[in-house]
């Protein structure tokens, strides 16, 4: 199957989602990964915030940020790379390019994300046997994920339904550590 054809049979399941599953779901992926040991010590974790139907992140964000962690956020640039800037609190962002919440933050640079402890990143499926990420098709994430150490855990959140086997891959595409679904956590690599 093609990127482009898995990636509209997601986004319509999807958006098929109850806002009450959606919920649910978020409450279930929060919960699971804060019950990790390497997710409570996480010093800095890069994080992202959830628009439409992506599994939802923003109790999680909250939680992080009030447990102790300092969380940045991606900021878009007009290249499509990825900025970060640190989260201080729902009442530090503001609507940014296409009109994805972005903390007020002083940028801190693409480089950032070298530093994290922790990463969180948004996806459409992960391949089970690979970790392979599908994301929407920019390539901020893959590029964003091409600075992380390789000893840094990167996380993808998804729901039910989205770990699956045979994503497509290319030579750019980035792999995950583990993925987080309303079901459970699974180690890919």
């Amino acid at each position: 199957m093609d990127k482009m054809k898995l990636r509209r049979e997601l986004v319509e399941a999807r958006a098929s989602l109850s806002p009450e599953q959606r919920r649910a779901n978020a409450t279930s992926i929060r919960e699971t990964l804060l019950d990790q040991p390497w997710v409570q010590m996480a010093g800095l974790v890069a994080c992202y915030w959830s628009i439409g139907s992506e599994p939802e992140t923003h109790g999680l964000v909250f939680a992080l940020w009030k447990h102790g962690a300092t969380v940045i956020l991606p900021v878009h640039k007009d290249d499509d790379d990825l900025d970060w800037a640190v989260y201080d609190g729902p009442d530090t962002l503001t609507p940014g390019r296409s009109g994805i919440m972005e903390p007020i933050d002083t940028r801190r640079g693409v480089d950032t994300i070298r530093t994290a402890a922790l990463v969180i990143v948004p996806a459409l499926a992960v391949d089970a046997r690979t970790g392979v990420r599908l994301g929407r098709g920019g390539g901020s994430y893959d590029r964003a994920l091409s600075r992380v150490g390789p000893n840094v855990p990167v996380v993808a959140l998804l729901h039910d339904g989205e770990l699956i086997d045979g994503v497509p891959a290319e030579a750019h595409d980035q792999r995950v550590r583990y993925a987080v679904t309303p079901t459970g956590l699974t180690r890919l690599m």
